[in-house]
């Protein structure tokens, strides 16, 4: 047993998208979130300023005393994440992959489209798993101007967020995608919108948040490092973007939380 917190980190907001399940199904587990918030998005950011930043994110996790950190960035993992683990062997990474097998799997057309961000598609784990698909399944990629711009400055639901989505995901429907990768953990926040634009059309929309869920217990189990089932959570936020983008964070945070307790109702 070790109670010690689980860490998560991201360029900004999106990362909750992954703090949620997490916390949704982890319920003994301490989570601190960091979104750097000064430095983001990281799409279109050089490698070396990727990886300086997610290198000093990771350094704070750790002095936080995380067991565990989830890189719920695409494109830190893309950048950074082989360089994380060399450093830190002793420490378990996971990290976020556009999920292109289980859409290459259920496709029925054919075709996929997968939104990221420039550097994610630059990242050995997209590129390998592209190519392994490659010749059973046409992938279309896009890059989602400014989808993270909007969910920074909560526009989600405004109708220039919904243009914007539309301008994304119209052609890759027109190419015949049936299945859409969210390959941005800021993506999911779109989602809403993204299947008021793809309504009527079959479309099935596919983030990693399930499987990152998923590979943290079998790390957990792996490392005997779960916490003890009578261990109440404790949630923190951290950030490089001061205490106004803390505040944000948690609004946001709960927020999700308390839609998924309305739902349920």
């Amino acid at each position: 047993m070790n109670n010690s917190p689980i860490g998560v980190f991201d360029s900004g907001l999106g990362g909750l998208s992954v703090w949620q399940v997490l916390q949704k199904t982890l319920v003994a587990e301490s989570l601190i979130y960091l979104g750097d918030g000064a430095r983001c998005p990281y799409g279109s950011r050089t490698r070396e300023e990727v990886v300086r930043f997610t290198f000093e994110a990771v350094e704070r996790l750790l002095g936080e005393g995380c067991k565990l950190i989830v890189v719920a960035c695409n494109t830190a993992t893309a950048m950074a994440i082989s360089a994380l683990r060399e450093h830190y062997p002793q420490i378990p990474f996971v990290g976020l992959e556009p999920a292109v097998k289980p859409a290459a799997l259920r496709t029925r057309s054919g075709v996929i489209g997968v939104l990221a961000t420039e550097r994610s598609f630059d990242g050995e784990l997209f590129c390998r798993t592209s190519a392994q698909f490659a010749d059973k399944v046409k992938i279309l990629r896009a890059v989602g101007e400014g989808f993270v711009e909007a969910v920074e400055q909560n526009r989600e639901h405004t109708p220039e967020t919904e243009q914007a989505v539309r301008r994304v995901i119209e052609p890759l429907i027109a190419q015949g995608a049936d299945e859409i990768v969210l390959g941005c953990t800021h993506y999911p926040f779109l989602r809403d919108t993204m299947e008021r634009v793809a309504a009527g059309r079959d479309i099935e929309i596919i983030d990693s948040s399930d499987a990152v869920e998923r590979r943290v217990e079998y790390l957990l189990d792996k490392f005997d490092l779960r916490a003890a089932a009578n261990h109440t959570p404790e949630y923190r936020f951290l950030s490089f973007a001061g205490d106004d983008y803390i505040e944000r964070l948690q609004r946001k945070a709960m927020a999700e939380k308390r839609e998924r307790l309305a739902s349920k109702i």
